[in-house]
Parts: structure tokens; sequence; C-alpha cells
């Protein structure tokens, strides 16, 4: 029995030079990542001011962006930077159950954005009488249960199948459908039940995204005054940014994926930029359309500056 992998990364760059420059631009993308979404969180912490239902969304969100690319990213710069990808199944277990369960919260959790979104614009006057911050706890909470249930439903499936050869994992992490191509004991079960989680994961939250907009749009356009509906749409800009890149990029791995002929690279590309775009491009989005954000950082840093200039 198999009791490691070899994660090749991607197999169309093998050679020394390219590896290189690939793991170069990935350490600068992981540090502006960390960077970006540590800052929100500090932001968030160090300001009482913000501790807001729609905060700790943006919060939350920064945390479960940093969370997924750390599962991922250092492990695909320790394949780039040695000539050796090797990972325990226990390992890779772990880290596929890991990122099964940020991916799903952080699909939940814009849903609850929405929702959050919704009540901010059509229910203006009984906004904080219906939604107040223990209760977001509380829903973030569920959010993150309903994700550990909902992934650990297919894991246990695939945790009981045999692996017995071959054990090179042609992916940059362990990725459910990559992981069950080396199984030896095929289990239709097993591979329905990690694509209808997948799918279903991504499609439910994005249907109630789009009935909240819906209701939304339809409260904003009753609005007499234009400034009044451009302060309204305003406040949605953020959140409908965010969703349209995640669910962009997401549709790029299911294209990618679903055309044949396609490469291995070109598959492993898409699920990259699936994997650093958003957690890379949501701290800028906040901090370009929310001015709280924006004034928050701008003091962190003045404060950084005059402690460096004290020193």
């Amino acid at each position: 029995m198999v009791q490691e992998f070899i994660m090749v990364g991607f197999p169309g760059i093998q050679d020394r030079a390219s590896k290189n420059v690939l793991l170069g631009v990935l350490l600068v993308v992981y540090l502006c990542i960390a960077l970006g979404n540590l800052l929100i969180m500090v932001a968030f912490l160090t300001d009482p001011t913000m501790h807001t239902p729609m905060y700790i969304l943006i919060f939350s969100l920064a945390f479960l962006d940093v969370m997924s690319s750390t599962v991922t990213l250092p492990k695909l710069l320790a394949v780039l930077g040695s000539d050796s990808g090797v990972i325990s199944i226990t390992a890779c277990f772990i880290q596929m159950f890991l990122y099964g369960i940020l991916k799903a919260s952080e699909v939940f959790l814009l849903g609850l954005m929405a929702y959050d979104r919704y009540l901010a614009i059509c229910k203006p006057l009984h906004y904080f009488t219906i939604t107040n911050n223990i209760l977001v706890w509380k829903l973030i909470t569920c959010c993150w249960a309903f994700a550990f249930i909902i992934v650990g439903t297919p894991m246990t499936l695939t945790i009981r199948l045999p692996f017995c050869g071959p054990n090179k994992l042609v992916h940059f992490f362990c990725e459910h459908s990559a992981v069950m191509k080396l199984s030896c004991g095929y289990d239709i079960i097993a591979v329905y039940a990690g694509s209808t989680v997948s799918l279903g994961v991504m499609a439910t939250p994005l249907f109630y995204i789009l009935y909240s907009y819906v209701r939304i749009l339809k409260s904003v356009f009753t609005i007499e005054t234009s400034p009044r509906r451009l302060k309204a749409l305003s406040t949605c800009s953020s959140h409908l940014l965010v969703i349209f890149l995640f669910y962009l990029v997401g549709a790029g791995v299911v294209i990618t994926s679903s055309v044949p002929g396609s490469s291995a690279d070109v598959r492993l590309m898409a699920a990259l930029l699936h994997n650093v775009t958003p957690p890379l491009v949501n701290p800028i989005i906040y901090c370009l359309n929310t001015k709280e954000m924006k004034a928050r950082f701008v003091k962190l840093i003045k404060t950084k500056s005059l402690f460096s200039y004290r020193h």
C-alpha cells in the first residue's frame, strides 16, 4: 500500500529555471495575500467602531482567504523549491479536508454577506433590530459547521479507498478528484459524492445571492432621488465585485476542465488562479470601496511610520 504521494506540480514546468521564476512570483503573491488580509484583520480588531455586522463579515472573509492560501501555497512553494514533492497520505487528506472546509465556508459567507446587504438596503430602519453582532457571529459559526458536515461526507468515502499505486499526484495540492484518480479501488459513489458536493456548494449560495440582488435592485429603483440611489448601490459594490471575481475564476476552472484536449498545465493554472486571485484582490476591493477601511489603513500606516521614526 502507498504511504505517500509525489506531488508533481505543473507537468510542463519541471526545469530548474522555470521553477525558480514561478517560485519567486508565487512567493511575492503569497506575501501580498498575507499582508493585505492581515491588515484588514488588524484594522478590524484595533478599531471598536468597525465592530458592526458588515465588518465582522469582511473580517471573516479575510481570515478565510489567508487561511485557504496558507493551506496550499506553502507546500507548492516547497515543491517548486526542491526536487521532491513528497507528501504523506495523512498530510494529503488533512490538506484536502481543510481546503474543502475553507472554500465551502467562504461560499456560504458570501451568501451571508448578500443577506446583510439585503437588510441594509431593503430594510434599513429595521436593520439593527433584525441583526446584531452576536447573531452574525452565530451565523458565521453555522457556515463553518455546515461546511464541516458536507465536506466530511465525501472525505469519509475517499479515506477508506485503497491506494496501491501509482502515487504521482498531478496537481499542486491534494485536490479531491486528483487524489481519487490514484485510488486502485474505483468507487463511483465517492466520485459522485465529491462532484455533487462541489456543485451544490458553489450553486446553492449563488442562487440565493442572485435572488437577494434582484430584491435589492427592485428596492433601489424605487428610490426617487439619484444621490440616494447611487449611495445605496455603492454599499453593495464591494460585495458584488468580490462575488463576480470568485465565480469568474471558479467558472474558469470548470471550463478548462470540461474542454476536451486541454492540457494539465492549463487546468492547473486555472485552479491556481482560483486559489490566489480572490484572496489577493479582495483586500484591494474593500480598501478602495470602503471609506472606513481605507481611513483605518491610512491610520495604521501612519502609526507604523511614526513608530519607526521614533525608534
